[in-house]
């Protein structure tokens, strides 16, 4: 696939690592590596006039392609399955294009053009999106973490996007992004907020300029894909929020932002490696190009980015075919698109919300299916009381589904217990609804005041036979640590929503562990338990030490702690 996209501008990738984007016959230009047997990637030379039975095989063959994408496909017209740029007449090529847009009818889905190039014998090619709102959701959801020193312009840009105007220079279109008195008086975002941009099935962007007096709701209705920025604050006093931001809502990318005057400093770096030991795909915005040059910034990004060890590949976004190549490598490739941007003068903004259309949903539909089958587990990030609406929490579902009217139990309180709640009502995207699913994050509203409430606790099926745990085993990587840790030890411990300290009882097999060594640690809750499970993913940070691990054991409480 990749080379496919680098035949639309051959010297996009010549500075960049062979390694990444080598294959045996690119230099030709003739051939794609031999079509994938699974994702959602499919070759077809011509689908010219096909009778009825072969019609509905390739409707079924592209249904199948649109599950492996979550309601995304790209169809490669022009192209032998084994991979041969054979091309098309303008003819053929037509009648083609107009045959995948009769099946995609058939499925309730649309056709996009992503390209088109003619070859050297005068025959074309051409890439097109198939794009099909799965039947159970509204549409296609993009979780997406901003991150970024402080005063990178994080918010200001967030306000561009989603609010569709243009910043004044001095902050105007920040304003609606902050949440708190003090971060409109010190312009510094504290706190987690959400903002959706919602596309339409031709690409153009849905925000709050779209139309007059557009609410959230008519944007979700009108949106095919759906994208929500979590802001996550750059100053760092607010690490450990933007770190409960990364581990609780475990965003599908995160947009690392890079002041162009300030260059790569101070947090940029902290949260870089962060979300890299968390594994999220990342790209960076570089803003304020309308101060600076950027190219000081772009130079020093390339060291930037192997310095943090993941050997990635920086890659100027320049035109529409570096946006379509970034997108289709998102999630495989090690290449970081890279974006130049103004707020002010909103240079570069097209470019950056064609990404974000094309930009993959992190999860495939086999996976989604497996998740939705569990037993529902609801990761509380938020809780507050709304008048006499009763207890809202707010979250991330990790598994499961959830409906209005559903028995559940929420905990764990101080002695390891649970409560048994009722779901009254739910809000996705600040829209009522009836149903959320694995994956989705919501807003709930339960039938009694729960006492002694707070962020980290899990809402779980009312059958389940739920205890919280003060002690649990994890094994342990060390990404740094300036001597090594020992017996006694404490640290703040982020295990998906949950944040609280732990203390180091013992380390296995070794009494201690260094940098980039591995071990198996039992930990303890300092202040009050929380539940836990095995294979959750941990991050532990502590000043400048840190490090990530699995936990493998976990050790439920079966009496009332003191």
């Amino acid at each position: 696939m990749d080379s496919f996209l680098s035949l639309f501008d051959p010297n996009a990738c010549s500075e960049c690592s062979t390694e990444d984007f080598a294959i045996d016959n690119m230099n030709n230009q003739k051939a794609l590596p031999p079509e994938p047997q699974v994702g959602n990637i499919e070759y077809k030379l011509k689908i010219v006039n096909p009778t009825k039975q072969r019609f509905e095989h390739l409707v079924t063959q592209l249904k199948w392609r649109l599950r492996e994408g979550n309601g995304e496909a790209i169809y490669e017209i022009g192209v032998e399955d084994s991979g041969i740029l054979a091309g098309l007449s303008q003819w053929d090529m037509t009648a083609s294009l107009q045959t995948l847009q009769q099946m995609a009818l058939k499925l309730g889905a649309t056709t996009t053009i992503l390209r088109e190039r003619t070859l050297d014998n005068g025959r074309s090619i051409a890439e097109v999106l198939v794009r099909k709102i799965p039947d159970d959701q509204n549409n296609i959801e993009v979780r997406v973490a901003v991150l970024g020193n402080a005063d990178a312009g994080k918010s200001t840009l967030l306000g561009v996007l989603t609010q569709g105007n243009l910043d004044n220079g001095r902050g105007r279109a920040r304003l609606n992004m902050f949440r708190h008195l003090h971060e409109i008086q010190s312009g510094r975002t504290s706190s987690i907020s959400h903002e959706i941009l919602g596309f339409n099935s031709q690409g153009q962007p849905i925000n709050y300029s779209y139309s007059e007096l557009i609410t959230a709701e008519e944007i979700c209705d009108s949106s095919t894909k759906l994208v929500t920025f979590l802001d996550l604050a750059g100053h760092k006093k607010y690490i450990r929020t933007t770190i409960q931001g990364l581990s609780g809502y475990s965003p599908h990318h995160a947009m690392l932002v890079i002041s162009c005057t300030a260059g790569v400093v101070g947090m940029a770096h902290e949260h870089l490696a962060i979300a890299i030991a968390l594994n999220v795909p990342f790209f960076i915005v570089i803003t304020k190009i309308d101060l600076v040059s950027p190219t000081n910034t772009l130079q020093s990004l390339e060291s930037f980015l192997k310095q943090v060890g993941s050997r990635r590949v920086p890659l100027v976004i320049k035109n529409l075919d570096d946006v379509i190549t970034a997108g289709a490598n998102q999630l495989t490739e090690n290449v970081v698109p890279i974006f130049c941007v103004s707020s002010v003068s909103g240079e570069g903004l097209e470019l950056l919300l064609k990404f974000l259309h094309v930009l993959p949903p992190g999860i495939s539909a086999t996976e989604k299916e497996r998740l939705e089958q569990e037993s529902p587990e609801f990761q509380i990030d938020e809780n507050f009381r709304a008048g006499d609406v009763g207890q809202i929490i707010g979250g991330l579902l990790s598994k499961g589904v959830i409906t209005e009217g559903m028995q559940m139990q929420i905990g764990p309180q101080k002695n390891g217990t649970f409560h048994n709640v009722t779901i009254k009502s739910i809000h996705r995207n600040r829209v009522p609804c009836r149903m959320v699913r694995a994956g989705q994050s919501a807003a709930l509203c339960l039938n009694s005041y729960i006492p002694n409430l707070r962020n980290g606790m899990v809402l779980l099926k009312a059958e389940s036979n739920a205890k919280g745990c003060l002690f649990f085993q994890a094994s342990v990587s060390v990404l740094f640590h300036a001597t090594a840790i020992y017996q006694g030890y404490e640290t703040t411990v982020h295990i998906g929503n949950i944040r609280q300290t732990a203390v180091v009882l013992g380390i296995f097999p070794s009494n201690c562990i260094h940098t980039n060594e591995r071990a198996s640690v039992l930990f303890k809750f300092k202040v009050h338990p929380e539940y836990v499970t095995v294979g959750q993913g941990l991050l532990f940070r502590e000043g400048a030490a840190k490090g990530i691990g699995e936990i493998t054991q976990v050790f439920p409480l079966t009496y009332k702690p003191e």
